[in-house]
């Protein structure tokens, strides 16, 4: 007999299940982390406390953002495609410091909102956090899509772990299906971290752009 569990003990199940996906993502990329590590010490706060409030919201109202998951992935990977092709910005992210800390109050305070609310969301849903995340990371500055990736996977483990503590105590987790799928994460996210950072970062970028748009273009079309 096949076992049927609710949307909403599948999006727990889910999320607890890929959390050591993520982190064996992020020990792939542990030498790219170091020389971002400043910039992951300003996004781990809004990361953990987005992911807790995202998560009680789908428990209270599990359908609430759907309509809006569609037009997030699609503008996150314009702004993806976009940044790189402005010449402005390339010419303004030849002279930054990649492992500095943003500089000004109002620059720190648009990290920390566009964070907590991509954080919010992937407690939420999770579709396309990664692109999310991806496109905020490069709009301010970062141009180093393997420094990218590195920060993402990190602080996405950071929005999953806090968002499991949710689901754990609130009881919403089938153990039966999330404990075998720990270790097929376990390895998707080693083997997945470490051919990507073998690839161009060109190629990574262009992967990342399709994906974006092809997710978007799956999300728009199930809700017709």
């Amino acid at each position: 007999m096949t076992a049927v569990v609710s949307a909403v003990i599948a999006n727990g199940t889910s999320t607890v299940a890929l959390l050591p996906g993520s982190l064996a993502g992020a020990w792939s990329y542990r030498r790219q982390l170091l020389e971002a590590r400043r910039w992951f010490f300003i996004l781990v706060g809004p990361s953990l406390v987005g992911g807790i409030l995202g998560t009680m919201l789908v428990i209270e109202y599990p359908s609430y953002f759907e309509a809006l998951v569609p037009w997030l992935i699609l503008t996150a990977a314009t702004l993806f495609l976009v940044q790189p092709l402005t010449r402005r910005l390339r010419k303004r992210a030849d002279h930054l410091d990649q492992d500095q800390p943003p500089t000004g109050a109002w620059r720190v305070t648009g990290i920390v909102v566009f964070q907590t609310v991509v954080a919010i969301y992937g407690g939420y849903f999770g579709a396309g956090i990664g692109i999310l995340m991806l496109s905020g990371l490069s709009l301010l500055g970062l141009t180093n899509i393997h420094q990218m990736n590195a920060l993402k996977n990190l602080l996405g483990s950071c929005i999953n772990g806090s968002a499991c503590v949710v689901w754990i105590v609130s009881e919403q987790v089938a153990w039966r299906f999330a404990l075998p799928m720990m270790g097929t994460a376990i390895l998707g996210g080693l083997l997945g971290g470490h051919f990507a950072q073998k690839i161009p970062a060109w190629i990574v970028r262009w992967m990342v752009i399709a994906i974006g748009f092809s997710l978007a273009g799956f999300y728009f079309v199930k809700r017709l």
